[in-house]
C-alpha cells in the first residue's frame, strides 16, 4: 500500500497534510480526494456565499499525483 497526502489550498492559504492515508489503488485515492473536497467545500459555505476556489493536491513520496478542484462562481443576472 502507498501513503498519499492531501494538501488543501483555498483563499486562506495552504494546509499541508503531514500524516497522509494509505491506499491500495488510485480509484480509492480518487474517491477519498473527491469526498475530502466535498467536505471542505461544505465547511466553507458561509453567508453571504462568495465566489471562491479551492483545490486538494494529492501527492505520494514521489510527488504530485492528482488535483481536485472546486469552484463557486456567482453571477447575478438581474438586480433586485
Amino acid at each position: 500500500m502507498t501513503r498519499y497526502y492531501f494538501d488543501i489550498l483555498d483563499q486562506e492559504g495552504l494546509v499541508v497534510d503531514e500524516e497522509g492515508l494509505e491506499f491500495s489503488n488510485m480509484e480509492a485515492v480518487e474517491r477519498a480526494a473527491a469526498r475530502a473536497m466535498a467536505d471542505a467545500a461544505a465547511e466553507n459555505f458561509q453567508l453571504p456565499v462568495k465566489s471562491s476556489e479551492a483545490s486538494i493536491e494529492v501527492r505520494d513520496d514521489a510527488g504530485p499525483v492528482m488535483r481536485v478542484r472546486f469552484t463557486v462562481e456567482i453571477e447575478r443576472l438581474r438586480r433586485q
